[in-house]
């Protein structure tokens, strides 16, 4: 099978996917010139570049099956060929859920111990307490249960937390004390002392982390996002911020990226930030590749693939 690899995936070279799949032939594409060399492509490995996309799809009419190793494929669903030819689209969910689960927790602690206060102190030479909280028996809402959200709340709870899901069918998540559907995502922030947002990016849930929501927060919540920024009311949340409505905000992802030097969000005492890098991690690439390779096998054997991303739910 002909396999089309557009991807500057990290340390995801050529020889890596030729060495694991030596029964088929990979045509890397480095730039434009290369696209005449994929006609006959039945599948691909590539990002969710909407530029880069297009033009792969022009390039190859025979493509049935597009592999991405990102796990949100908001961007692509917005690119209505991949509809129109029935083309599969898979994404790389599960490859991420170990180090985007521990980034949260990260952000959990060094809020609940003030570490990002320390660190500014640090700079100034400076020797001040902080007031701490205790994680055990704290309220932690995760907003989209699915693989990450689902070992947010695994690790969550393993620290005594208490964990409310908020999902799209309810029904029991492992770890969490019990799952309410999105109809009940206010009342549920209300309750929380950290509301993480793991939901990938839908009509459904764009924007529904709300002024409403966010309005129910306690003073006192932190609101966690390593999802898609364009799920939070980005100025409601800065209003909050501001204001002392909230307790803050620990941020992996917003709604322009990179972040723009004149965002409020960057002075904000009471926010942390990290450059959408949550999904970092040495191992990426192994469990990319595992997962690509088996999908390989099971595509040629006329078996369900795995991650196949339901065009309708969005994910």
């Amino acid at each position: 099978m002909k396999i089309a690899f557009w991807s500057s995936f990290p340390s995801t070279p050529r020889g890596g996917i030729a060495a694991a799949l030596p029964d088929d032939e990979i045509v890397t594409i480095t730039d434009d010139s290369d696209l005449g060399r994929v006609a006959d492509a039945e599948a691909c490995f590539c990002g969710i570049a909407q530029d880069r996309v297009r033009k792969l799809l022009a390039a190859a009419p025979k493509l049935r099956w597009y592999h991405t190793p990102a796990a949100g494929v908001d961007r692509l669903l917005e690119i209505p060929t991949f509809r129109e030819r029935g083309i599969v689209i898979t994404n790389n969910s599960g490859s991420y859920d170990i180090q985007i689960a521990e980034h949260v927790l990260a952000f959990v602690f060094a809020s609940g111990k003030r570490l990002h206060l320390y660190r500014d102190q640090q700079t100034r030479h400076e020797w001040t307490d902080q007031v701490h909280e205790e994680l055990r028996g704290e309220t932690l809402v995760v907003f989209g249960a699915g693989s990450i959200g689902g070992e947010v709340a695994r690790l969550a709870s393993a620290l005594g937390m208490r964990v409310v899901a908020v999902r799209r069918s309810g029904g029991a998540v492992p770890g969490a004390e019990r799952a309410v559907t999105p109809d009940r995502l206010a009342d549920a922030a209300a309750e929380a002392d950290y509301l993480v947002v793991a939901a990938p990016l839908t009509p459904a849930t764009r924007g529904a982390i709300s002024r409403a929501v966010i309005g129910r927060m306690k003073p006192t919540a932190w609101l966690v996002n390593i999802a898609r920024g364009a799920i939070v009311d980005e100025d409601a949340l800065v209003e909050a911020l501001r204001e002392g409505r909230i307790g803050g905000a620990a941020l992996d992802t917003f709604a322009r990226e990179p972040l723009p030097p004149d965002s409020p969000l960057w002075s904000l005492e009471n926010v942390i930030i990290t450059p959408h890098t949550s999904n970092s991690s040495p191992r990426v690439r192994e469990r990319t590749l595992a997962l690509f390779v088996e999908n390989v096998r099971r595509y040629k054997a006329h078996e369900p693939l795995l991650n196949r991303v339901d065009y309708d739910a969005g994910y």
